[in-house]
């Protein structure tokens, strides 16, 4: 049966459909809002599967056909995920995970099918709704509702789900996701803003949020079904009593070993001890062998989580005992690799990353083939994180959605303090490559690009620095149970702890915001503190960088490519280009391969490593687009002579006319035997006539007889075989001149 409810938000109708689409899904929500439309549906397995994680899978599908497009690819069909869809993916992930029961080992497939795209109404907030809904209303256990909303502001008023154009214009582009209770998840990148005012816009679309779980929880109450009986996996106590009492005192010494790679040693060899006691014992199956070993190491990893929260929360004591607010040792270089255009390394305790900056033309721009309005990139910065960094051994394959997010979000702290393309035509790309981890590699690859993009002679706006912040509490966030922010969380902290706030700005405000929760949620008092916390944590981090390198150079790299940017007449584009890019690519040729990119507005850069080689394209594109002007003298060699006159090139391939009667202040009847071809003639722009043909003299620059009187000049080259009257051409005295 057919089930449809509406409901108006934010100004527009919002619909799910229910019962008549994808109905052998565990769960299925068809949402309109305005002209996008998302079919959401969920799976879950029957039975647990064997790990020590809940295998959830989050998927958004990009359809062409939703914008009215074909796929560029080759075979014109959708491919491996967009970086826009993996993005959107790990957006509904992020809320929805941490609201399904712990111990739950059931494999969950959540889809989501973009059908119909309007650029006013998001697709990626419409399929977070839709996820939530199809979870709710299936009988897969879910402690939803959850919903999620984009924020804007525009001439300093918030806006719920701002329009397309909205968004172009605001300074805050926030995405922020919660339950009727508390905030589950934000995503957000702003103009600079102000901790507070980024605290504001937070909170105001979390009362939106509240709308919209209530709207939920009235279909979920009407239509959902009863949850399903599961096996939650729960370690055995006898087992985890025997571990604690054998091991636990020297697990709690093991902790609070400073370095990283030390402290995991000593961890792992508590552990090996307990799981080789239990590997040697006799099982009655093979199959209780595998699940008792599984426990074990269960038991083992809460151990370590258990204290370290215990530490913290309770004697405020961190695993490398630093104070809560204390950022580990911090070192900044610039100037690293000799030929990269900019490069930098930042380092933040065990964790360092050397970031490179590369420029190149405009036409290196990323292309977009995605169902957003964006159809090219001229910036993008891209994270890396190979095993070594870790000290691991891993297959290394392509790039994965945690460095795709990563590289997103250090892609979104600098783009706002880059320049216009007006102001520096270049496409830049970063590159950050984690050598060494122990937690908040990503807000490091933020400060090391920083760096890199100021010793490449970018012109950035400020120097933006970031820090990541934790949360390790003793239960829910209330008065009876303490919790502890901390500041630069390192992998342990971040492994085991309840948030990972990273927040990244200038000393202006914020540019990027992103946090993600284990626990249902945060209140604002958290978010107050954290970022208050991370505005001083920056703060300290700016000073240490500025001593690497206080502002940009003035000037890109000797490696880098040169530019110059001028505009010519657009009608003069076709004459640059020439009949099958004849002409410029022969500029091309002779100057050494420059790069050349020509915009519809008439707007020209040219790149290459030499300034002669642009200097003299440059001169040639003058050539081609330059229009004579009366009076403007030139000297110029004949390329053709007639009886009625010379034509005398003056510039590029713009030849002028001097006609018989211009060449001297005396009477010539026959040009050809005045003046050759290929001799230097001096000439001044004496007029242009209605077709734009150069009219020249050349008598100018000869002795004026004296007593001279003007006479008419003779029929110009359309009319050559018009002669004026002997009457007319009398000599009126004096010599014949040529210069």
């Amino acid at each position: 049966m057919k089930h449809v409810y509406e409901f108006d938000f934010a100004g527009r109708k919002l619909q799910v459909e229910i019962g008549e689409i994808a109905k052998q899904a565990d769960g299925a929500a068809f949402v309109r809002f305005g002209d996008t439309v998302v079919l959401s549906t969920v799976c879950g397995s029957d039975e647990p599967k064997d790990g020590d994680f809940f295998p959830l899978t989050v998927e958004f599908l990009e359809k062409q056909y939703a914008v009215g497009r074909i796929p560029q690819s080759f075979l014109r069909r959708e491919g491996r995920p967009t970086e826009h869809a993996t993005l959107a993916a790990r957006l509904i992930d992020r809320p929805i995970r941490p609201l399904f029961p712990e111990g739950f080992r059931n494999e969950v497939q959540v889809v989501n099918t973009v059908m119909s795209v309007d650029y006013d109404n998001t697709p990626e907030m419409t399929a977070m709704f839709g996820s939530s809904l199809a979870l709710g209303i299936s009988d897969i256990p879910f402690d939803g509702p959850v919903s999620g909303v984009y924020v804007g502001r525009v001439n300093g008023k918030l806006i719920i789900d701002p329009t397309d154009e909205e968004r172009k214009a605001s300074d805050i582009d926030l995405a922020v996701a919660g339950t009727k209770d508390a905030i589950m998840m934000v995503e957000a990148g702003a103009r600079e803003v102000p901790e507070e005012e980024m605290l504001d816009a937070i909170m105001f679309g979390f009362e939106a949020i509240k709308e919209l779980c209530a709207f939920q929880e009235k279909i979920i109450k009407e239509i959902g079904k009863a949850k399903r009986e599961v096996v939650l996996y729960v370690p055995d106590p006898a087992i985890k009593e025997d571990i604690d009492a054998r091991i636990k005192t020297r697990m709690v010494k093991a902790i609070s070993i400073f370095d990283k790679l030390e402290r995991q040693d000593a961890i792992d060899a508590l552990k090996q001890e307990i799981i080789q006691d239990y590997d040697t014992r006799t099982y009655p199956s093979e199959k209780e062998h595998v699940a008792t070993m599984r426990m074990v190491n269960d038991i083992l990893e809460k151990m370590v989580a258990d204290e370290v929260r215990r530490l913290i929360t309770e004697e405020k004591i961190r695993p490398d005992g630093r104070k809560v607010d204390e950022i580990r040792p911090l070192d900044a270089q610039v100037d690293l690799l000799p030929r990269a255009h900019g490069s930098a390394m930042f380092t933040r305790g065990q964790t360092q990353v050397i970031s490179t900056t590369t420029l190149g033309p405009l036409s290196d721009a990323e292309i977009i083939d995605n169902i957003t309005t964006e159809t090219e990139r001229h910036f993008f910065h891209h994270y890396n994180f190979p095993p070594f960094s870790v000290g691991e051994v891993r297959r290394m394959g392509s790039v994965g959605r945690r460095e795709i997010g990563h590289g997103k979000l250090g892609e979104r702290a600098l783009s706002y303090v880059l320049p216009s393309i007006e102001e520096f035509p270049y496409t830049i790309r970063c590159v950050s490559d984690v050598v060494e981890s122990n937690g908040s590699s990503s807000q490091a690859s933020i400060c090391a690009s920083c760096l890199s993009l100021m010793a490449a002679g970018v012109p950035i706006k400020g120097i933006v620095s970031g820090i990541a912040m934790g949360l390790i509490s003793s239960g829910p966030l209330d008065e009876e149970h303490p919790y502890t922010i901390l500041t630069d969380i390192q992998g342990l902290e971040d492994h085991f702890g309840d948030m990972d706030f990273k927040c990244a700005g200038t000393e202006k405000g914020i540019t990027a915001l992103q946090m993600d929760i284990k626990i249902h949620g945060v209140t604002r008092e958290v978010l107050s503190l954290a970022l208050a916390q991370a505005n001083k944590a920056r703060a300290e981090i700016r000073e240490v960088m500025k001593k690497a390198i206080a502002e940009p150079r003035l000037e890109v790299s000797k490696w880098a490519p040169k530019m110059v940017t001028f505009q010519i007449d657009p009608e003069k584009i076709r004459d640059v280009i020439g009949t099958g890019g004849k002409v410029i690519n022969d500029i091309i040729a002779q100057c050494d391969q420059v790069k050349i990119d020509v915009e519809d507005s008439g707007k020209i850069t040219i790149y290459h490593f030499k300034k002669e080689m642009i200097e003299k394209a440059k001169g040639m594109i003058d050539d081609i687009t330059r229009e004579a002007k009366v009076g403007e003298i030139f000297e110029g060699k004949i390329t053709r002579v007639e009886e009625y006159g010379a034509f005398v090139n003056l510039f590029g391939d713009t030849d002028g006319l001097c006609h018989v009667s211009r060449l001297s202040w005396d009477y010539i009847e026959d040009a050809t035997k005045f003046c050759k071809v290929g001799e230097t003639m001096k000439v001044v722009v004496i007029g242009l006539d209605e077709k734009g043909k150069v009219k020249i003299s050349h008598r100018e620059f000869l002795e004026k007889p004296e007593g001279y009187q003007e006479r008419s000049e003779r029929p110009s080259s359309e009319h050559r075989g018009e002669r004026p009257s002997r009457r007319d051409s009398r000599p009126r005295g004096g010599k014949d001149r040529r210069h």
